[in-house]
């Protein structure tokens, strides 16, 4: 993926891979009678492996807003935990120049406790001074735009309100590198806006922003590139209008149940893989923080 020469490499994933092993009740020959399931139910369970990520390689530049499409399984979330560093990879390497921000749906907060007493935890906990917490308050109120709902209990939030406040806090601490999990899929048009324009915000300080998203249409309105995963494989990555419109195209496809036509275009998509290559070289630059794992 191509850059202006003033960005800089924030985060870079050289061939990683990521596997789990599961307990699965796989069927065995000769068990179709109920005595006979029954019995089978008190052996151990099979194991079986599941890949989540498949030798995914790319750069991520200052300055770039990264959009992660794909359908669910294909890898999403579990690329954010492994740059987030809260996982390591069964293969390949996680380089970042600091310590990325991961901010997702599932994000703590207490909910007994009112929007703004966790506002103030939340602060403290990313590292900020209690005068620093008290400068940066009205910014949080401001992007959240919950109002006086500041002063609930969180329990009495809708998951939108929530949301919005979970973004608020982790965007006031300016992270270089910001991570957001599904975070823009709830709220109102007017707190979406907000959120993008911080989202702008941390992009101009030359940082980089990553968002996995199910809406195509929304990677496509703020971000600048896309990577596009399917059953943990890089398909595609470039452009986000034209990364994201692929992946759209082709999920429609299977939406409709034009399997035919959705078979054609990811094989075209995997025979050119547009965009898809090899990171290592770029490997060595950015040693400060890395979440590695050469196991086989």
């Amino acid at each position: 993926m191509a850059t202006s020469d003033d960005s800089h490499p924030t985060v870079v994933v050289d061939r990683v891979s990521r596997q789990f092993e599961v307990a699965a009740d796989l069927p065995r020959a000769g068990e179709g009678s109920r005595l006979r399931r029954l019995i089978s139910s008190t052996r151990p369970r099979s194991k079986m492996t599941v890949h989540a990520l498949r030798n995914v390689s790319f750069v991520a530049h200052s300055g770039e807003a990264i959009g992660i499409v794909g359908t669910n399984g294909s890898g999403k979330s579990t690329l954010l935990g492994l740059i987030a560093g809260l996982d390591v990879p069964s293969r390949g390497e996680v380089v970042a120049t600091s310590q990325p921000m991961l901010l997702g749906v599932g994000a703590a907060l207490q909910q007994d406790l009112p929007g703004i007493t966790n506002t103030r935890l939340g602060l403290l906990a990313l590292g900020f001074t209690p005068d620093r917490v008290e400068l940066t308050i009205p910014k949080v109120l401001e992007i959240a735009g919950i109002g006086d709902a500041i002063y609930r209990p969180i329990r009495t939030y809708s998951s939108g309100m929530s949301s919005r406040l979970r973004f608020a806090i982790a965007a006031a601490a300016e992270p270089e590198i910001l991570l957001l999990d599904e975070i823009l899929s709830t709220g109102d048009a007017a707190s979406v806006q907000r959120a993008e324009a911080r989202m702008v915000e941390v992009r101009e300080r030359a940082g980089t922003v990553f968002l996995v998203s199910h809406a195509a249409k929304t990677i496509q309105d703020t971000c600048t590139r896309a990577l596009w995963l399917h059953n943990g494989e890089l398909i595609q990555d470039g452009p986000a209008e034209e990364t994201a419109e692929a992946y759209r195209w082709w999920a429609w496809n299977v939406a409709k149940g034009e399997t035919d036509t959705a078979d054609t275009l990811m094989e075209k998509a995997l025979e050119t893989r547009l965009g898809v290559s090899d990171a290592g070289r770029e490997v060595n630059s950015l040693r400060p923080t890395t979440h590695e794992s050469t196991s086989p």
